[in-house]
């Protein structure tokens, strides 16, 4: 874990800020290589509550094989550019790949009656136990990004001791670990542009599922909403149980578990992120414990990381595929064999 988290990163030198960095890793031009097609897949997390994952599996489908989960951040899908770039990656390397929707996802508004939210760890969870226990996959590696960083390292620590043993390890890239900072950080003028691309698609969302599920959405309100802590507090808290947005924020957040994680984790957080402020993070001393490593570099802006090299372009999208491999290398060590690339 250690090297991993101390590979360098050295960013384009024209992309040297934070918010420069985060447009860029939206923006830049990428093309991916051609594979199989994807399989469609899905996976029923609660009674009536299902959620599309597109699969990208290795011609044999060993279970020898590394088998990565990838969950987006807020407003982003399976077909967000970081999940394709880190899972052609990954592919290419010699693992399975899952790329998966979080609830009303990639138009999967249909496929349940509810909103997502941060704190939804049980889902990630539900398809890490079905790929375990139905597939019989053994080496299972799952990585987030922003507010898919939360979610998997809150299903870590909630896992704690009873973490199954073919969960290999985890990576967060620059996860919102204290909610209620992302959110108020959020507001500040320089980062109105975000807020108001965030809140555009809570709007379209809240307005599908009024199409959907008109018994159980109200929008008459939608005009008022200008921020995404309006939008916790309109429709996350009453929606998923919470008594408010402060309520939400403090139940959702991954932070308070992060000491409870017994898988290899590794933290990927820039200090110039824009959007999810640096000082969230606890301290390594503060943090003590052993499975956990953070890589923070200087700069990388928010799920960014660009590089000045071409060949190793995305940082962070390298790491996750590199520590797949290295877990997945490692428990077959273990276990006796070598690993399979």
């Amino acid at each position: 874990m250690g090297s991993l988290a101390a590979r360098p990163f050295r960013p384009h030198p024209l992309l040297r800020g934070g918010h420069a960095q985060t447009v860029a890793g939206w923006a830049w031009p990428r093309r991916f290589r051609a594979h199989p097609a994807d399989e469609a897949r899905l996976f029923e997390v609660e009674p009536g509550v299902r959620l599309l994952a597109r699969c990208r599996w290795q011609a044999d489908r060993s279970d020898a094989r590394a088998t990565l989960v990838l969950v987006h951040g807020l407003g982003g899908s399976c077909d967000a550019p970081y999940m394709l770039g880190t899972a052609d990656l990954a592919y290419r390397g010699g693992a399975n790949v899952v790329r998966l929707n979080q609830r009303n996802c990639g138009a999967t508004e249909h496929l349940t009656p509810t909103l997502y939210h941060s704190g939804m760890s049980g889902d990630v969870a539900s398809v890490v136990r079905e790929l375990v226990d139905v597939d019989g996959l053994r080496r299972v590696v799952v990585a987030g990004f922003s507010m898919g960083g939360n979610l998997v390292l809150k299903m870590a620590g909630e896992m704690g001791e009873g973490t199954p043993s073919a969960l290999l390890g985890v990576c967060a890239v620059s996860p919102a670990l204290d909610l209620k900072g992302t959110a108020e950080n959020l507001e500040r003028p320089s980062n109105r542009p975000y807020q108001w691309l965030f809140v555009r698609g809570l709007r379209r969302l809240v307005r599908r599922k009024k199409e959907l599920y008109p018994a159980l959405y109200d929008v008459r309100r939608l005009g008022r909403l200008r921020t995404v802590r309006d939008f916790d507090e309109m429709y996350t808290a009453p929606h998923g149980g919470f008594a408010d947005a402060d309520d939400y924020y403090a139940r959702a957040s991954a932070s308070p578990l992060l000491a409870r994680i017994r898988v290899p984790t590794l933290v990927v957080h820039a200090r110039d992120d824009p959007l999810v402020p640096f000082a969230s993070l606890p301290r390594p001393e503060e943090l003590a414990n052993g499975h956990v490593a953070m890589a923070t570099p200087a700069r990388g802006g928010h799920v960014a990381f660009v590089s000045g090299t071409s060949e190793k372009r995305f940082w962070a999208e390298g790491l996750i595929a590199d520590l797949c491999h290295r877990l997945a290398g490692t428990a077959l060590g273990e276990a006796g064999g070598a690993p399979t690339r």
